[in-house]
């Protein structure tokens, strides 16, 4: 049976408990996997408009604790310092993307994928 749709609150901060489990047997995420989805944790985390709040990495399964920030938040010129922590230090994107950057990064689904 599939889960109940999470609530999604549009507009405004708001803090969301985010749970993921693999269905493999035992505990397969291993100390080398758990250093890696943190540092990806942490990574994005400096990309998307979010602020981690807490977390926890178990053997078969996570948790995070995420506040996300609306897009509306930040400047212009904070989505252009993110693109370049992301993409790298010489690449700038056009005054176009940047709506769409703000929509993606404070997107909830966005940045759990």
């Amino acid at each position: 049976m599939p889960r109940i749709a999470r609530m999604i609150v549009k507009g405004e901060s708001a803090v969301y408990h985010v749970m993921s489990r693999t269905v493999l047997d035992g505990f397969v995420i291993g100390d080398v996997e758990k250093e890696y989805l943190l540092k990806l944790i942490k990574h994005l985390s400096f990309i998307y408009f979010t602020e981690v709040l807490g977390f926890c990495l178990m053997g078969n399964h996570f948790h995070i604790l995420v506040k996300m920030i609306p897009g509306k938040a930040y400047s212009d010129e904070d989505v252009k310092a993110r693109y370049k922590r992301f993409y790298g230090k010489d690449k700038l994107p056009g005054d176009d993307q940047i709506p769409l950057l703000r929509q993606k990064w404070s997107s909830l689904s966005e940045y759990v994928k």
